[in-house]
């Protein structure tokens, strides 16, 4: 036997609170999980990661938010993977949870819900309808079974439901309308859950599963082809789920998606071939496209049947529960004519043909290292804005602060401007050039001439990665609108014999009349000039190993070897010598080529004007050759997205139903009406009592009742 004193200091303390059992936790549990606040909580959670994924673009290489965020933000974005929101874990997890509490939230309410639905509520005394807010009550000159007959009438007039208890001392009639209410609570709830279940059925997290469960993994390249890709890397034609892209050359077929993961690639066999017989594009008078559309042939390999169809953008096709969208065009593999000009001294044009896609060697003229050269794209239709494409760039050659004004090289080819003026600026091609370190830098020339700032050059685009924008060299069209006048000046630049031939010939030309002793100065003066603007000439003794070239050259030797009260002055000085002595290079050039001299004028003024200033960016062009694109065969590809999507169906009806629950939710209301019938105290007469009950009281519920109870209650004879 156990002593007194054993239970007694068994017992809990006085004030500890009990422990939860595991059945009362659980329900602790479910009644958080089926709550209102919960529900909301994850509600905001996704609406804030909803934001994020618009905010910042998706799916982009590492690289690009690097450069856009900087390394340690980068990083910490990546960590939480904002940058696949729609398919991180943790979001696919919130989504999950936001399906469990709604449904829980359906199963706690539907069956009370459910049975309010059934209930007319004929049992309610007919003392309690004298506290209703909505109340009346009247004697009517009827009797009971003409009155019942009266209120059937006017309640099946206007919509009501209704049902009547008969009792001992009276006949209780119970109604209701607006039942839509709260069947609008429902459906309202039941859409969250479908379209949150067609999100997730159309999302990765089928593919990740297979992943996962069937041994399938991601690549990031190295296969020349995809027919060479291991089954390790390829999903099933019967994935019952997936969203890829299929490129698709004209007059090639394809029929093998690419799905893009946050670490790679995994193919998606299809059931059938895609064979692009035709791609079309219509543009409208400012040169923008107006019309994709792609004419294809659908090979089942099934059956062997091969369907005809047109894919036009928002006008899919479909292919054994496949749609087929038109998402972009793409290259299939033009050929591009490019002409090769050595920008350093010694080296000869040369022709160059390749696909888009392919690569070549290039031998540098300058450090004999072999480049890599990778034609990337080829557009044959450029649209602009041409307004901020004229906006004011670059070095202005009338300001003589060399100093302080010739560290801006390279300008971008437009700059901000609201207004627009959009224009076809014709063919390009992008390239890139890697040196044998595996280090590539982008490049963007334009087939023809642009106008700027009311004069035609020729535009060469440069980037050091796909973060950055483009930086453009300008260089000015001859008086045939072609390049071959500015690629002709830096030839000569190159060539010592004709800059010699230009300084003898400007001193002989700029020398003052009676002043013959200044003929050698000049001489001097426009031969340093010219050889410090080509390179060939070192600024100082100090910066003998590094030739700048261009006015760059020029200013510092003038920061070098000018005391700075003459700095001004004299750069004045020397840049109205290199003009003239660029000129008459020009002219010696020209003669040399057979051409007949240039005429002084506006014209001549202005191409030399630009001449100098492309010249002397020309030096800090990071290419030893200059390609121009000179011709070329357009293939062009169709990029299809191809999807099977059965959540769509779901997220179909669940916006369906959240749009008709909603609006039975905000819009109709709940009602229900009590008419109490009983024998008066004179024979052939009936009281009758009323009484109106809704959630929400507005006017337009005073209005309806006060409708019913004049309908109700007015026969001719009735007293209150």
């Amino acid at each position: 036997m156990t002593a007194p004193t054993d239970l007694v200091d068994a017992a809990p303390p006085v004030g500890t609170p009990p422990r939860p059992s595991p059945a009362s936790a659980w329900r602790q549990a479910v009644e958080l999980l089926s709550s209102m606040r919960f529900a909301i909580t994850l509600l905001a959670v996704i609406c804030i990661a909803a934001i994020i994924g618009t905010v910042v673009q998706q799916n982009e290489p590492f690289n690009n938010y690097v450069n856009k965020f900087g390394p340690f933000w980068a990083e910490l974005f990546d960590r939480f993977q904002l940058f696949s929101v729609y398919s991180a874990p943790w979001f696919l997890v919130i989504l999950g949870f936001l399906v469990v509490s709604t449904s829980l939230c359906i199963a706690r309410n539907a069956p009370k819900i459910v049975a309010d639905l059934r209930s007319f509520k004929e049992h309610v005394r007919e003392q309690s309808l004298a506290y209703f807010h909505h109340k009346a009550d009247a004697v009517l000159p009827l009797g009971r079974e003409a009155a019942l007959q009266q209120v059937a009438a006017v309640l099946g007039r206007h919509g009501w439901r209704a049902r009547a208890q008969v009792r001992a001392n009276g006949t209780m009639v119970a109604a209701r309308a607006g039942r839509a209410s709260k069947v609008g609570y429902l459906a309202a709830h039941s859409a969250i859950v479908l379209i949150c279940l067609g999100g997730l059925a159309d999302g990765d997290l089928i593919v990740r599963a297979q992943m996962a469960l069937a041994g399938k993994s991601v690549f990031d390249g190295g296969y020349q082809f995809i027919k060479d890709v291991p089954a390790e890397h390829r999903l099933s034609a019967s994935n019952p789920t997936f969203r890829g892209n299929l490129l698709v050359p004209e007059g090639g077929r394809a029929g093998v998606a690419l799905l893009s993961m946050p670490q790679g690639t995994v193919l998606q066999e299809l059931p059938f071939d895609v064979e692009l017989k035709k791609f079309t594009v219509e543009y409208y008078d400012t040169g923008m496209p107006r019309l994709f559309a792609s004419d294809v042939v659908i090979h089942d390999h099934e059956t062997g049947e091969a369907v005809a169809a047109t894919i036009k953008v928002n006008e899919p096709a479909h292919h054994r529960g496949i749609a087929i969208y038109q998402s972009s065009v793409e290259d299939g593999g033009s050929m591009v004519q490019l002409k090769a000009y050595p920008l350093s001294a010694g080296g000869e044009p040369f022709d160059v043909k390749l696909r888009v896609g392919e690569t070549t060697g290039l031998m540098s003229n300058v450090d004999k290292q072999r480049l890599q050269l990778e034609i990337t794209a080829l557009k044959a239709i450029n649209v602009e804005n041409m307004a901020e494409a004229n906006a004011q760039s670059g070095t202005d050659l009338r300001k003589v602060d060399l100093v302080g004004t010739l560290d801006k090289h390279l300008g971008a080819g437009v700059n901000p401007d609201k207004a627009k003026t959009m224009r076809n600026v014709g063919p390009s091609v992008t390239y890139r050039l890697r040196d044998s370190a595996g280090q590539a830098r982008e490049f963007h020339n334009y087939m023809l001439p642009v106008e700027l700032d009311g004069q035609q050059v020729y535009v060469a685009g440069v980037r050091d990665s796909a973060a950055e924008n483009f930086r453009y060299l300008r260089m000015p069209a001859d008086e045939n609108a072609s390049l071959e006048g500015w690629l002709r000046l830096r030839a000569a630049l190159n060539d010592a014999n004709l800059r010699d031939q230009a300084a003898r010939r400007y001193a002989t030309l700029a020398t003052p009349a009676g002043k013959p002793e200044m003929t050698e100065q000049l001489r001097l003066t426009a031969a340093r000039a010219l050889g410090l603007f080509a390179g060939a000439e070192a600024p100082s003794q100090a910066s003998e190993a590094m030739r700048l070239g261009g006015l760059s050259a020029i200013s510092q030797f003038i920061e070098t070897n000018v005391p700075e009260a003459e700095r001004s002055r004299i750069a004045e000085v020397m840049l109205r010598i290199l003009n003239g002595a660029l000129f008459d290079l020009n002219q010696s050039a020209r003669e040399q080529a057979g051409l007949k001299p240039l005429e002084p004028g506006p014209a001549t003024e202005a191409f030399m004007t630009q001449a100098v200033l492309s010249l002397s960016d020309s030096f800090l062009y990071p290419a030893p050759v200059l390609l121009t694109l000179t011709n070329f065969d357009v293939v062009q590809a169709s990029v299809f997205q191809v999807a099977r999507a059965p959540g769509k169906v779901l997220v179909y009806l669940g916006a369906v139903l959240l749009i008709l629950g909603v609006f039975a939710m905000l819009y109709v209301r709940e009602r229900r009406l009590w008419i109490w019938l009983a024998d008066g105290e004179t024979a052939g007469t009936t009281r009758t009592q009323i009484a109106m009950s809704t959630p929400r009281r507005t006017l337009d519920i005073d209005a309806e009742f006060d409708k019913l109870r004049d309908e109700l209650l007015s026969t001719a004879g009735g007293t209150r």
